[in-house]
């Protein structure tokens, strides 16, 4: 009997890692994972943080750059960084070859501080991709409102892009527009659009927590209707956005570009770690399986996944439901697009701030090797 992470696959779902460390990819536990079905990887911030701050594993290149040339903080960083998104995608590269460039990803985020900054995101994506010179390398850019044009340039250039941080149907638009826009203004110069690939992520659990502790306080203010809604709001806001996907990407607007060769551009899945332990800790994965999408698992979600998910197509299930499930809550005068707009502004600042601090601990690891 095949794996669960197969059965998901046969579904048309790739299951990436959302981690990454030097232990992962030194120890050989990256291609163990490979060799079970996991096909993709992706990195934020935060996952660095804990990497590089956290392990002795970075210790010994560490010293060697501090003791060699002359280099920032920042740049000691990027060394760190790149060697290990090189290294993925070097072990990555058998899925990326074998699925004709449509999966086998490893993504990495540009500086969080640029998250407002068009110009700035798009050259830093073209250094990136210059200096780890992998295919199958995917660069990560916000959505926030400067990330849109920005992702519609880089696509439009050929690289590979991972639209981060969507948490609202309103954004995701915008970034399937800015992704169809990239596409077609690669054609018209005539360029292959065939290998172009992007994700679409869309964050999953962080939407409950917001809502559900509203939701909790009206409740235990009187509101008891209100009880059912809990833990609906995130499933319901992701199948409302692969109804808009299967919208655009199985229809007539994306024709011109398929029969050119293009791919659609696949919902990802992030943010699926339950944070309510009353709650299914494969919640987040047993509810968003279905064709051309992605779901990308910390560790232990993943483990849970491979040892008890409930493999089923899900995702197109009850979607007049999940309209319901938004109605009802702004019938509550709880007004979806206000949290997911906060939840976008919090998740730029929550990375900024890893990051700063990924420098901090770096600058007194230097100091401490110099």
């Amino acid at each position: 009997m095949e794996n669960r992470l197969r059965q998901i696959a046969n579904l048309g779902q790739a299951v990436w890692l959302d981690n990454i460390s030097r232990e992962l990819l030194n120890t050989g536990r990256l291609r163990e994972l490979v060799n079970e079905g996991v096909t993709g990887m992706t990195s934020n911030p935060a996952i660095f943080q804990k990497a590089i701050a956290d392990g002795a594993e970075y210790d010994d290149q560490l010293r060697e750059l501090v003791n060699g040339e002359e280099k920032s903080t920042y740049e000691l960083y990027e060394a760190l960084a790149f060697r290990d998104i090189a290294d993925a995608a070097d072990q990555l590269r058998s899925v990326y070859e074998e699925t004709d460039g449509r999966d086998g990803f490893v993504s990495i985020e540009v500086d969080p501080k640029l998250a407002h900054d068009t110009e700035q995101s798009i050259a830093e994506a073209r250094r990136i991709c210059q200096t780890i010179d992998r295919p199958n390398v995917m660069i990560k850019i916000p959505a926030t409102e400067a990330g849109a044009p920005a992702v519609r340039a880089l696509i439009g250039e050929g690289i590979n892009v991972n639209a981060t941080l969507i948490f609202s149907i309103g954004t995701y638009e915008k970034i399937v527009q800015a992704y169809l826009d990239g596409l077609r203004s690669m054609h018209k110069a005539g360029k292959s659009i065939h290998r172009v690939a992007s994700v679409a992520s869309f964050f999953v659990s962080r939407v409950d927590t917001q809502i559900d502790k509203v939701l909790t306080e009206r409740i235990e203010a009187g509101d008891s209707g209100l009880a059912t809604l809990r833990g609906q709001a995130a499933i319901a806001n992701a199948k409302i956005a692969y109804d808009r996907y299967k919208a655009v990407f199985e229809s007539d607007q994306f024709a011109d570009l398929r029969a050119a060769g293009a791919r659609a551009q696949r919902p990802l899945w992030a943010s699926t770690s339950t944070k309510n332990p009353a709650y299914p800790d494969t919640k987040y994965v047993d509810t968003l399986i279905g064709p051309n999408t992605v779901n990308t698992l910390p560790p232990a979600t993943l483990d849970a996944l491979r040892d008890h998910g409930i493999v089923a197509r899900t995702l197109d299930l009850d979607v007049e439901e999940s309209y319901a499930v938004v109605e009802r809550l702004e019938t509550a005068g709880i007004n979806l697009k206000t949290f997911t707009d906060r939840l976008l502004t919090d998740g730029v600042r929550l990375f900024a701030e890893a990051f700063e601090k990924m420098i901090a601990d770096l600058e007194t690891k230097r100091a401490k090797f110099g």
